[in-house]
């Protein structure tokens, strides 16, 4: 088995957030190394701002967020893309 090239904490953490901007709670996506296996978190704004300092989170930009769709739509049709 290989070693992997990064540590556990050097693995970059990815956020999407799902909520509207005024919302009372910030819906997101969070994700560690890899930005299509992610698990659905809620956290109020202050919380939420405080997560994203500590984990030096990246915000996926439209291109990562449609490569994650795509493979989501993948796996729950099983074809890619397909409905």
């Amino acid at each position: 088995m290989s070693q992997p090239s990064q540590t556990f904490d050097e693995m970059t953490r990815y956020i999407r957030v799902r909520s509207e901007p005024d919302a009372r709670f910030v819906e997101f996506d969070f994700a560690i190394g890899h930005p299509d296996l992610f698990v659905e978190l809620v956290l109020p704004p202050a919380a939420f701002a405080q997560f994203c300092r500590h984990n030096r989170v990246v915000h996926m930009d439209e291109d990562m967020c449609r490569a994650v769709d795509a493979d989501m739509l993948k796996w729950r049709f099983g074809e890619k893309g397909r409905r």
